[in-house]
């Protein structure tokens, strides 16, 4: 092996380990053994996924906003690139997050075979609804965006949002959720995966690397964009 390709495989290190989380969590997440709970059952089974998503998410968020506060203080663009990537990614993470957790939602609380059941309770749902806001106010940020044409002013205006945004994560996902009355785990009485008093020992077996595995995809994604985004405007960053 060439010492140029021992180089690029040293640089790709997480790359590589996020593969192999990922294989892990799929092949673990499926095969091992998971405590049949009460009204869960088999369906536990997507917390390696559902939450995992929404954990990969949120450490984007966070990484959006950091860039953002950073190109406030410096008006450097590659920090409005990395903000934006960061929070376009982190959406993908929420919408799929959102999308295995109406399913997971539609086996545990409603009827699969009822629709309108399952509407009716994503409808009544704080948790969900509070997910479903959150997710908007980011989409109105792309939005935001695209509709100024100014670069300096759209960085500006951009970052001053993300910083709303991200402050809008915590009043709508984490405490509204848990002050409402709610079907979703989590809240007063625990939650089966997080709560160290009482979580499975086979669940942390997969759940933990999970996180690390869809959390490193995310960034793998948004480097690539950042990359390709570098490009689009490497006018603009040289001038």
């Amino acid at each position: 092996m060439s010492h140029k390709n021992i180089f690029n495989m040293h640089k790709s290190w997480w790359k590589i380990l996020s593969v192999v989380l990922l294989v892990y969590t799929f092949t673990a997440g499926i095969l091992m053994k998971v405590p049949r709970l009460p009204q869960l059952q088999e369906t536990i089974r997507n917390l390696y996924f559902h939450v995992c998503m929404w954990f990969a998410m949120m450490i984007l968020f966070i990484i959006s906003v950091v860039h953002a506060i950073k190109y406030l203080r410096t008006n450097n663009l590659k920090n409005d690139i990395c903000s934006r990537e960061y929070a376009s990614v982190g959406i993908i993470m929420g919408i799929l997050g959102y999308a295995t957790g109406a399913i997971w939602m539609s086996y545990t609380w409603a009827d699969p075979n009822i629709p309108s059941v399952t509407f009716s309770l994503i409808a009544k749902e704080p948790k969900l609804i509070g997910a479903a806001i959150a997710l908007l106010i980011y989409f109105a940020y792309l939005v935001l965006r695209d509709s100024i044409q100014d670069i300096d002013k759209r960085a500006r205006v951009s970052a001053v949002y993300n910083i709303f945004a991200f402050a809008m994560l915590f009043p709508s996902i984490w405490i509204l959720p848990r002050v409402l009355p709610s079907l979703h785990p989590g809240g007063s009485e625990g939650n089966p995966a997080l709560d160290f008093k009482s979580a499975d020992p086979r669940l942390r077996m997969v759940f933990y690397p999970a996180i690390a595995g869809w959390t490193l995809l995310a960034v793998w994604i948004t480097t690539i964009k950042i990359r390709m985004r570098y490009i689009k405007d490497k006018s603009i960053l040289n001038a």
